[in-house]
């Protein structure tokens, strides 16, 4: 069994054949996916995605893009809306430096904020970072100092120093579609390195379809073929892969309940 880590199933991309998106995502031994909630302030209406489907769960946080346009939420606010039991993580929530949608120091105190959140829940924070690396392992390890929280990196694509230094912190490592574009050798080689117990899949879905599956909107299904490109990566099969990632997802992300394998 995969899972996806990271998708958004209320894009319209997929939400408008939601049914056969699911459908697909079974066919394709994929059995529970999370489902990205990036403005609070719409969370009832992704939260409505999972409802009556076993294995879809949800995170919510504030992206860094919505920062200056979402309400600055407290700890306490981002605390009560992760009282729902489909809520599985906090974010996703970080630095994106490459648009700056929002000021810089908007999204830190935003980032903060998530932080101290997945603290206080024991949910995984899910970071985004770009072009903002050093930031973000600065404001990682600041925060860590002051308590260890759960966490990953949701779709790592940056520094090998980012990825050894969220290891180091106790975080996982995500890995999408990226890491089958051909060009992305640099990637691949940080990705052969990193334990494997750290490592998660996901699609990050409609966005970055992997190859062969480019200029596609990307769905949960496709995950596989990230999977078997980590398995050639790692040198060891699909099924290890799939075992390890699995068991990776059940010990960071606990509220979520699995099924024992697809269709059980």
């Amino acid at each position: 069994m995969l899972v996806d880590s990271h998708c958004h199933l209320d894009y319209p991309e997929l939400s408008g054949d939601l049914g056969g998106v699911v459908s697909r995502a079974r066919a394709a031994d994929v059995g529970a996916m999370v489902t990205i909630c990036t403005r609070p302030s719409e969370l009832d209406r992704v939260l409505a995605l999972t409802e009556g489907q076993p294995g879809i769960f949800c995170a919510n946080g504030v992206h860094p893009h919505h920062a200056a346009d979402e309400p600055e939420y407290a700890v306490g606010d981002l605390v009560r809306m992760a009282d729902h039991p489909r809520i599985v993580g906090m974010g996703e929530t970080g630095l994106d430096y490459h648009y700056d949608n929002s000021p810089r120091d908007v999204q830190q105190r935003s980032f903060r904020t998530h932080i101290a959140a997945a603290r206080a829940t024991g949910l995984p924070l899910i970071v985004h970072t770009r072009d903002a690396d050093p930031d973000t392992i600065a404001i990682l390890s600041d925060e860590a100092a002051s308590g260890s929280f759960p966490g990953l990196i949701h779709c790592f694509s940056t520094s090998r120093e980012l990825a050894e230094k969220a290891v180091e912190l106790g975080l996982y490592i995500s890995l999408s579609g990226l890491i089958t574009f051909k060009k992305l050798e640099d990637l691949r080689g940080i990705v052969r390195d990193l334990p494997l117990d750290r490592l998660l899949v996901e699609t990050d879905a409609p966005y970055l379809a992997p190859e062969p599956k480019r200029g596609r909107p990307n769905e949960p299904s496709y995950v596989a073929y990230t999977a078997a490109r980590l398995a050639d990566i790692r040198g060891v099969s699909v099924e290890r892969i799939a075992e390890a990632t699995t068991e990776n997802f059940r010990r960071l992300f606990t509220r979520a309940s699995l099924p024992a394998a697809v269709g059980d």
